[in-house]
């Protein structure tokens, strides 16, 4: 009973402890990556839809791959998969230091840096596409079962600190030494999360049908998927919400055009969701999540979509920091239940394809919002097009809500018990 209430079970863990510095790593250099370059994108165009062909190009190869990517990862060992990955992103940032150089545009045309920045973002999709699953199913090896949950908490706000930091240096590191030096910050940060990977020993393959074909291997695992009410229902409500409620994807506009915030203000903005996030996960280390867990994750959902249209409507900077904030402690909300869903319900030869099918609906929908955001701005104006998407949202949750009452009475409590007896 102790081990259950323990509130730092995962952190007893030495390599796990490893873990979370790699993943800390990683996601802060991603997330900050991501913001530098929609800003250096927005400034050589001012094109509200160039920011979501930013999405558009990595969603591409990741959506394109994620199923045989999980294949890959369910055959292979983790650790020096997620080695790979590492080394893949970190070239991808070399190469946008050197795109990023100021000097470069007066021997390079705008649209030939444009074009090659979409191309390193593509690349980058390709290496998401096996990074995430990789992650995803290393947790598992580092932990046993009975501290799941925990281990899933602590995961999930280590990416969501990472998602503070980044974000909001981004902002600062623009204004202070340029995009520039700000991609060479981003490639030294992929480095420390190789270096930390290093301590963390090989794993074991679980997978027992180590050579299977390809395409029944990827059957399966969308057959699991798919069979379980669970984890299809999670999936789908969140991948639905983020599509249409993928606001931040508009923040340069906002920061630039509409609050007049510049790039200190742009950084703020951008990390106030994961601060409000971040809060959320830190509090359900000890308050858990897992009572009535359809119940809080609808009602999480559908405040995430009034969040994001008091923020389309609001002109008062500190307001749309707070109504970003609260989206994201709402969110916070729904990440960890569909977290703790996936580790409850997914069998340890499966993880890879499970993930990646994960990465599908709700990873790769933030880019396919992104680039619903940018085209709905183009067509309907930037408010418009946000207020737009937190509609849909509401929508989306309510008839999830009326249609499927077997989600609405999903309840974790019986699961954890079962993993606590292993």
């Amino acid at each position: 009973m102790e081990q259950k209430l323990d509130p730092y079970a995962a952190l007893r863990f030495k390599e796990f402890n490893i873990f979370l510095g790699v993943r800390f790593a990683m996601v802060f250099a991603w997330s900050m990556q991501f913001i530098v370059i929609e800003w250096q994108v927005y400034s050589l165009t001012k094109d509200p839809l160039s920011l979501g062909i930013i999405g558009l190009m990595e969603v591409i190869p990741a959506v394109g791959m994620a199923l045989f990517a999980g294949h890959i990862v369910d055959q292979k060992e983790k650790r020096n998969l997620l080695i790979k990955c590492i080394l893949g992103f970190s070239v991808i940032s070399l190469g946008l230091f050197f795109l990023s150089d100021p000097s470069l545009e007066t021997s390079i045309s705008s649209n030939n840096i444009l074009y090659a920045i979409y191309f390193l973002v593509f690349l980058g999709g390709l290496v998401r596409a096996f990074l995430g699953p990789t992650i995803f199913s290393l947790i598992a090896l580092i932990v046993p079962k009975r501290i799941y949950p925990n281990a899933a908490t602590w995961s999930s706000s280590t990416w969501q600190m990472a998602s503070v930091l980044g974000p909001a240096l981004a902002g600062f590191s623009i204004s202070w030494i340029g995009v520039h030096w700000s991609m060479c910050v981003i490639f030294a940060f992929s480095l420390i999360a190789l270096l930390l990977l290093f301590k963390i020993s090989r794993k074991p393959i679980l997978n027992p049908k180590i050579g299977e074909p390809v395409f029944q291997s990827l059957k399966d695992g969308l057959k699991f998927v798919f069979n379980s009410k669970a984890i299809f229902g999670a999936l789908t409500l969140d991948m639905i919400a983020v599509l249409f409620g993928g606001a931040v994807a508009l923040l340069p506009i906002y920061a630039q055009d509409i609050l007049h915030v510049g790039s200190e203000g742009f950084g703020i903005l951008r990390a106030a969701p994961a601060v409000g996030a971040s809060i959320t996960m830190l509090g359900s280390t000890r308050f858990p999540l897992h009572k009535y867990a359809g119940k809080k994750l609808l009602l999480a959902v559908f405040a995430f979509g009034i969040c994001i249209i008091v923020f389309g409507i609001s002109t008062s900077f500190w307001l749309s920091v707070a109504a970003l904030f609260l989206s994201g402690a709402v969110d916070g909300v729904s990440m960890i239940i569909r977290q703790t869903i996936l580790q409850l319900k997914t069998p340890d030869h499966m993880r890879g394809r499970v993930a990646s099918v994960n990465s599908i609906f709700v990873g790769s929908s933030n880019e396919l919002g992104a680039f619903e955001s940018g085209l709905a701005a183009k067509l309907l104006g930037t408010v418009s097009a946000v207020v737009f998407g937190g509609c849909m949202t509401l929508l989306t949750v309510s008839t999830t809500a009326l249609v499927s009452p077997t989600f609405r009475r999903l309840d974790l409590s019986k699961d954890i018990e079962e993993h606590e007896k292993d």
